[in-house]
């Protein structure tokens, strides 16, 4: 029962998250934060991403039973009680609090806004194709906070890597919603390809991806990143041009994900490491 639970919740997506959040530490440190502070930055990250995915399970439950790809999923096919995924919810949520409270107070101050985000994000995709991009601002929320976790403060270079995850999480989800396009549509649920179609699902995400690599350079630019940080905004160029072979020659949109989403997680391990380079590397 608890490897099914864990399995919903897919665990493995919190290490997708985790690079840029640790990025925005480094950003704010300029340099490797103490280990206190990320020690409490990756608990954040967990509490808040279990929290997100508990909230999308739960409410997506027979939208899922509805779509042949999840219709397998434990509480589409009754195998988990609603309850575990409320309780999840309730436990992120309490792990994201205790996790802000030992950062700072500004931290605790902005709080119910990235909980707000986790909760109603699931619900977005009922009345408006921008969910992709609260899904990504929901994201972009964890290096954000990270920074402000490490400073008690917020710049504009900070803002830049907020406006730089939730494009590039944007884009890739928009082309994780060309795996549902038929059945979306069928049920009324909103994304880009089911509002301006296959085509658009397939070219929005390689703009969103160059202005994220542009934004990228402007919040090292800023934040006084040295020269190794822009291997790291090479790496998003270099992604965005394999992205845009792949959204060309792909007719399979199942295999075309598996690669994109295997080429972005490798992007943001790169990144992190071309940032911690560009502060300790002079």
């Amino acid at each position: 029962m608890i490897k099914l639970f864990l399995r919903e919740l897919r665990i493995e997506h919190t290490l997708f998250a985790l690079p840029f959040a640790y990025v925005g530490a480094i950003l704010g440190a300029r340099g490797l934060p103490n280990w206190w502070a990320l020690l409490w930055i990756t608990l954040a990250v967990l509490g808040a991403r279990t929290a997100a995915m508990a909230a999308n399970r739960y409410f997506d439950r027979e939208i899922d039973a509805r779509n042949p790809r999840t219709a397998r999923r434990a509480l589409a096919t009754g195998a988990l009680a609603p309850s575990a995924m409320i309780w999840a919810i309730v436990l992120g949520l309490v792990l994201l609090l205790i996790s802000a409270w030992e950062l700072n107070p500004l931290c605790v101050k902005l709080l119910p806004i990235a909980a707000a985000g986790v909760l109603l994000y699931p619900l977005c995709k009922r009345f408006t194709w921008l969910v992709h991009f609260v899904l990504g601002a929901v994201d972009g929320l964890a290096p954000l906070g990270a920074y402000i976790g490490v400073t008690g403060t917020v710049s504009a270079s900070a803002f830049l890597l907020f406006g730089a995850v939730t494009l590039w999480v944007a884009g890739f989800d928009i082309a994780y919603a060309l795996m549902d396009l038929p059945t979306d549509r069928e049920q009324h649920i909103n994304s880009v390809p089911a509002r301006f179609g296959e085509r658009a699902g397939r070219w929005v995400p390689i703009a969103l991806h160059a202005v994220m690599a542009a934004m990228l350079a402007l919040a090292g630019v800023l934040g006084g990143a040295g020269w190794l940080y822009y291997t790291g905004v090479a790496a998003a160029i270099v992604l965005t041009v394999y992205e845009n072979r792949l959204y060309g020659v792909s007719e399979n949109v199942f295999v075309m994900n598996e690669r994109i989403f295997t080429g972005n997680m490798a992007f943001s391990v790169v990144f992190l490491a071309a940032t911690l380079g560009g502060y300790l590397v002079h």
